[in-house]
């Protein structure tokens, strides 16, 4: 069963090399870093449609996936906008994309970037009416009255992407939400260490090559340690909860700040039949958005409400699907959820499902790491996901199913059913 009224199929499509902030890619920003992409993808086929997003605002452009394309010195006739969801921003994408085949449109590109080495710098809302209104009166008191800002009068990137409405970061909650779900410490670093394990050896195998297009700057994702144990893990002093003696989310175990960009394709059959032969794809056959209050079930569990609705939904148990793509913001969250969905009763009374799922295998998950290891870029995060699930479903037998599922800031989360023709 499907919710569309023809098949949908998502085909796994390139990205950058995930750089460590401040590092390598630091001197792009999210248009020119997703200008190299969007040529690469468009050497593969022509595009319909383009959908991309950025998170991290920028006064420099209001419609990203318009700028990348004419930067990109593509066919002006195709049409672009852009699409936020926080770090579900380029999977929420793809559900956009879907709802838009039809009618002439069989192959969308879909996508995004984050540049986050370079957050914006802003004026807070009253000194920029300070400001706007000198310059329309006075230019020249208004120049004056620059040189006179204070610190107070910016919106400074001092808390690292902090929840605006709690003003406390994504680890922050994720604290709270470890505790509150027994998340250990030792749990945290084993599964971050099977993250690196896993995309070090998924490079090492080959199995990126043909997902990832090198940059004159770097070649390879730069976040993933060959060198990292769980003794070096273990040493690390926590990174967010650094008074109760309780923290245990580290920089080991959580996401880094990365810098990349990532397409995937959305088609019809029509539109697959455009893609190169070799080209891995899969039927989108079913997604769920969903969202919690972030106030009372944490800011980062909304995929365990969407998961369990989406697999009854189509009948599905746990035992029928071969791959789990979760993407890891945190190690915890990624525990933290999986303890949620196998908690019959929590998934009963919170979820509003009934039936029982069974029993959840983990080594069905992220077999070539997750965004602990790989890098989270927001805007990217969603299409390097699905990407990676498609390329991981090619290789098994048809019929064979994922569910890949990200979580986003505001307490919001989405969740895709993936089939293998």
């Amino acid at each position: 069963m499907s919710r569309f009224s023809q098949p949908v199929f998502i085909a796994a499509g390139l990205r950058t090399p995930f750089g460590r902030g401040g590092g390598a890619l630091a001197a792009y920003d999210a248009v020119s870093l997703s200008v190299p992409v969007v040529k690469a993808m468009a050497a593969q086929a022509a595009p319909d449609l383009l959908i991309w997003g950025t998170v991290m605002p920028n006064l420099g452009w209001s419609n990203i996936a318009r700028e990348i394309w004419l930067d990109a010195a593509l066919n002006p006739n195709v049409p672009a906008f852009s699409l936020v969801l926080a770090c579900s921003t380029s999977m929420t994408a793809t559900f956009a994309a879907a709802g838009m085949l039809g009618g002439g449109t069989d192959l969308t590109m879909v996508g995004g970037s984050e540049v986050m080495s370079r957050p914006s710098i802003a004026l807070t809302a009253d000194a920029s009416k300070r400001l706007v209104g000198l310059f329309a009166q006075d230019p020249t008191a208004a120049l004056t009255a620059l040189k006179s800002l204070t610190p107070g009068d910016y919106v400074l990137p001092t808390k690292g992407y902090a929840n605006r409405i709690t003003g406390r970061t994504m680890g922050d909650h994720m604290e709270e939400t470890a505790k509150a779900w027994q998340v250990s410490r030792e749990a945290q670093d084993d599964w971050a260490l099977k993250s690196h394990q896993r995309s070090v050896t998924g490079w090492e195998g080959g199995f990126f090559d043909n997902l990832v297009i090198p940059l004159p700057e770097l070649a390879r994702d730069a976040n993933p340690r060959a060198d990292t144990s769980a003794e070096r893990l273990a040493s690390l002093k926590p990174a967010f909860d650094r008074k109760s003696g309780q923290g245990s989310l580290t920089a080991g175990n959580s996401s880094p700040i990365t810098d990349g960009a990532a397409g995937c394709w959305v088609a019809t059959k029509a539109g697959v039949g455009r893609l190169p032969a070799e080209t891995p794809y899969a039927q989108l056959v079913d997604y769920e958005v969903s969202a919690v209050d972030l106030h009372t079930e944490g800011l980062l569990m909304a995929p365990a409400y969407g998961i369990p609705r989406l697999l009854a939904r189509n009948k599905l148990n746990f035992s029928d699907v071969a791959l789990w793509e979760i993407h890891e913001a945190f190690a915890a969250q990624v525990l933290a959820n999986v303890a949620a969905i196998t908690n019959p009763s929590w998934v009963r009374d919170k979820a509003g499902v009934q039936a029982a799922m069974g029993d959840f295998d983990w080594n069905r998950v992220n077999p070539n790491g997750g965004s602990v290891a790989i890098g989270h870029p927001f805007g990217a995060t969603g299409a390097r996901d699905l990407s990676q699930a498609v390329k991981e479903l090619w290789a098994l037998p048809p019929g064979s199913k994922a569910i890949v599922s990200i979580c986003a800031d505001g307490g919001q989360g989405t969740v895709a059913l993936l089939q293998r023709p």
